[in-house]
């Protein structure tokens, strides 16, 4: 069969750019070996935000007291339930996809897709059986798999990944997780909430290192207080099983030791899916496990393209469906905007959530930059008061001459509803005075960046 379009993967950079495609009046078809969705929908964002909805009505329950309600039982997660509500949302969202790819006339082929030429992809299926399609665009989209590194391999059992975190059969009595990065903070965090005796160690000086320092920082001293070992500066050097424990073995500034845990997380990242796509038998250039592309995708084979966790930049849903719009309208001659590196947000979504956007204030510091800084704590807010999760606050950078924003960084409860408002700021060239200037709802988290802007010159109200 013959498509304008054929989509290697179903992920948020797959599914949406065949979807767009689609929009534009294209013929289009998607290859996926798996459930339609990718990695977000089935093993990623999307069961990991189940999770931590439970994670968080089950902290209400331990905490009712405080919001004058009395609770004489002993509240517990049915631990299966927890994981099976998980799944069930994920299988729902994977109907959805496929809803809209009915919805949209994409054909969906089922198996792995190998690339034979420019514009020919051989679909093996289950079976082994073998067909070929062809297409005058190919768009990889293939994704990536929780990273192995040397001393952690991961087993399955009591080593395990992201994949089998969100599958695991038992609540685990106590978990080393290794890695603090999203998806290392919110499994933690999620585990201890469950009843797990959870330690996060972090190779780096800071927790979520990619972070505002004073971010990072309170992040640090929430999940303490939540019951979380937090250990960083710390390099594990291998896992040891013994009499069915982990016995972790690590060095910090005290020299070299070890921690004995149930299971062990590795989430120290994540590994580009490019094995058996026939990529080195087209010659398509490869740097350091990522697919060199142009500003819009384009690969150096003509008419192949890739999008996502497989090219250079963020490893992020948003950005890989941000990538496939701009393919495909660049394709269709739409001349759209490049995609904006420096303004995409990132959120952390544990309790408190983070959320960033633009440069943290070590940067423009190593930079050189004058920035003006306004900050605004949650303790000050009368909707976090009265929510009863103070733990945060909101920090804002602006160019000193400008005033433009530079940078924002969020932390508390559900801010990453909120991070939106100051990516549009930014993309619009907004200025503190805009903020400041802008009537915000009462009460209201979103207060915070109000008088954090005011803050930056002097004009805070609440504080």
């Amino acid at each position: 069969m013959n498509f304008d379009f054929i989509v290697i993967g179903s992920g948020p950079g797959g599914y949406v750019s065949a979807i767009r495609a689609s929009q534009l009046g294209f013929s289009v078809a998607v290859v996926e070996k798996a459930d339609l969705g990718g990695i977000c929908l089935n093993w990623g964002c999307i069961p990991t935000k189940a999770l931590l909805k439970s994670a968080q009505v089950m902290n209400y329950f331990k905490n009712c007291q405080a919001y004058g309600i009395i609770n004489d039982g002993n509240p517990k997660p049915d631990f299966e339930k927890v994981i099976a509500r998980s799944r069930e949302i994920s299988a729902n969202m994977s109907k959805g996809i496929e809803f809209l790819f009915k919805k949209n006339k994409i054909t969906v082929i089922t198996g792995h897709g190998k690339l034979k030429s420019a514009n020919k992809v051989v679909v093996t299926d289950n079976e082994n059986n073998s067909e070929t399609y062809s297409a005058k665009h190919i768009i990889l989209a293939s994704g990536a798999r929780s990273r192995e590194i040397k001393g952690i391999a991961q087993n399955g059992k009591n080593i395990i990944g992201y994949r089998e975190a969100l599958s695991l059969k038992k609540l685990p009595a106590s978990m080393v997780v290794i890695g603090s990065g999203a998806i290392g903070s919110e499994l933690a965090f999620f585990y201890s909430s469950m009843g797990t005796e959870v330690t996060l160690i972090e190779f780096m000086p800071e927790i979520v290192p990619l972070e505002d320092v004073e971010v990072s920082k309170q992040l640090a001293r929430s999940f303490k207080k939540a019951g979380i070992k937090v250990m960083t500066g710390t390099a594990v050097k291998n896992v040891d099983i013994v009499d069915n424990k982990c016995i972790v073995n690590y060095t910090d500034k005290k020299g070299e030791n070890s921690i004995e845990s149930e299971i062990v997380l590795s989430a120290v990242g994540v590994t580009t899916n490019l094995e058996n796509l026939g990529l080195e038998e087209l010659g398509i250039k490869i740097e350091n496990g990522k697919i060199l592309v142009d500003e819009f995708y384009k690969t150096n084979i003509e008419g192949i393209y890739a999008i996502g966790d497989i090219v250079p930049g963020h490893a992020l849903a948003h950005v890989a469906s941000a990538e496939g719009i701009c393919c495909v309208e660049n394709i269709a001659g739409l001349n759209p905007p490049l995609v904006d590196y420096a303004n995409v947000p990132s959120c952390v979504y544990t309790s408190p959530e983070v959320a960033s956007v633009g440069l943290t204030e070590q940067k423009l510091k190593e930079m050189g930059k004058a920035y003006k800084l306004g900050k605004f704590p949650f303790i000050a807010s009368g909707k976090a008061v009265a929510a009863g999760n103070r733990d945060g606050f909101v920090k804002l950078l602006f160019d000193d001459e400008t005033d433009e924003l530079l940078g924002a960084h969020f932390i508390g409860d559900n801010i990453a509803e909120m991070i939106s408002e100051m990516v549009v700021l930014r993309k619009l060239n907004g200025k503190a005075k805009d903020l400041i200037k802008s009537i915000h709802p009462h009460p209201s988290l979103s207060e915070a960046i109000m008088e954090a802007a005011a803050a930056a010159h002097q004009e805070v109200i609440h504080l």
